[in-house]
């Protein structure tokens, strides 16, 4: 049995609040879990104290046993001291501006540049 440290929804529509259980992969995000480890409310601000609540006891036996945290419960870990903080992945490359747009921004930059130091000597 394969299991997972990762985030089940709760709370109301636009209003999320999330429960960190150790459930088997293959069981539904919402659905039939093991055990609570913890809560997560994206809508405290992030320096709130209640915002991301762990029980590192059952986690650290849970990890030990060889369950496998999702990422984002990868970074709560991370920033508890719980387990090694995940690598940031990098922004995919097919999302950055082609070479046309590229060059008209650098053409953009470029005039507003020259505006500014017509700007300065007048």
């Amino acid at each position: 049995m394969a299991l997972k440290i990762r985030l089940t929804r709760g709370g109301t529509k636009k209003r999320p609040f999330y429960s960190i259980v150790v459930a088997d992969s293959r069981s539904p995000r919402d659905g039939r879990f093991i055990e609570k480890l913890g809560t997560y409310n994206p809508m405290l601000d992030k320096g709130h104290a209640e915002r991301v609540v762990l029980k590192s006891e059952r986690i650290q036996h849970w990890l030990k046993v060889g369950a496998l945290p999702s990422e984002r419960v990868q970074r709560f870990l991370g920033d508890a001291g719980l387990a090694a903080k995940p690598e940031i992945r990098q922004t995919p490359q097919k999302s950055a501006p082609k070479a046309k747009a590229q060059e008209r921004a650098k053409a953009a930059a470029a005039a507003a540049g020259e505006a500014a130091g017509e700007a300065a000597q007048a």
